[in-house]
């Protein structure tokens, strides 16, 4: 019984949060940083303005949530490295269905989460809490390209000639919120046109150094023992 009365609970605990969460995101997208409150949030979302309040202490944390929540995808806690279209880029069995992982990936994230990441740049002058978790974002995708990147060397499906660290490098550049927005205002991108061009990118990067990847991939599945861990330049 008791156990039934603490699901419920988490049940509806979980549900508030999901509905704060959904009003939170339409008015910081609608409105912006500044002019959005706890308050309006709260009326949004049909809840008392003490439940926010106790929930997540200011607006700068409630934020924070909702930007996470959109990179994520979802409210469970699992990082990004973690998720199935990440774990899909770091081990389908040849390099062009790795690339495609990652690219669809990651357009996808930029598709929920670019334009909030947009509102965070305009809110860090006023909020070091939002500028400090802007920075532990860029370092993420810094780190987890730099992951994907590792994982390919040693499975054997970069070229011998690649730099690693170079590419690592360049990959998280173009993989960076940044530059999906840019992509966005600039030329219209949606995210499935940012996943398309982020393929061609990372397979022209990839293959610039050395043999392309078509041939690799075919050498590789032809014969296996042939695929061993590139090591840095």
């Amino acid at each position: 019984m008791k156990d039934d009365v603490k699901s419920l609970r988490a049940a509806r605990v979980a549900d508030t949060e999901e509905r704060i969460l959904a009003a939170a995101r339409t008015l910081f997208l609608r409105d912006g940083y500044t002019a959005t409150t706890l308050a309006a949030v709260a009326g949004a979302a049909r809840v008392g303005h003490r439940t926010v309040y106790v929930r997540f202490g200011t607006k700068a944390a409630l934020f924070k949530r909702v930007v996470d929540v959109a990179v994520a995808g979802d409210t469970r806690p699992v990082e990004v490295t973690g998720r199935d279209w990440f774990q899909a880029a770091l081990t389908a069995p040849t390099l062009p269905e790795r690339i495609q992982a990652y690219a669809q990936g990651a357009g996808g994230l930029m598709a929920r989460a670019g334009a909030l990441i947009a509102i965070a740049w305009q809110a860090e002058p006023a909020e070091p809490d939002i500028a400090a978790a802007g920075r532990a974002g860029r370092e993420a995708t810094r780190d987890a390209v730099r992951l994907f990147c590792t994982r390919l060397r040693d499975d054997g499906l970069l070229p011998a000639s690649c730099d690693i660290t170079w590419l690592a490098d360049t990959a998280s550049l173009v993989s960076q919120a940044q530059t999906w927005l840019l992509g966005r205002d600039t030329l219209g991108w949606t995210g499935d046109q940012y996943s398309q061009w982020l393929a061609t990118t990372l397979t022209r990067l990839i293959t610039a150094a050395g043999p392309s990847f078509e041939e690799n991939d075919r050498s590789t599945r032809q014969n296996p023992a042939a695929a061993r861990p590139i090591t840095s330049a």
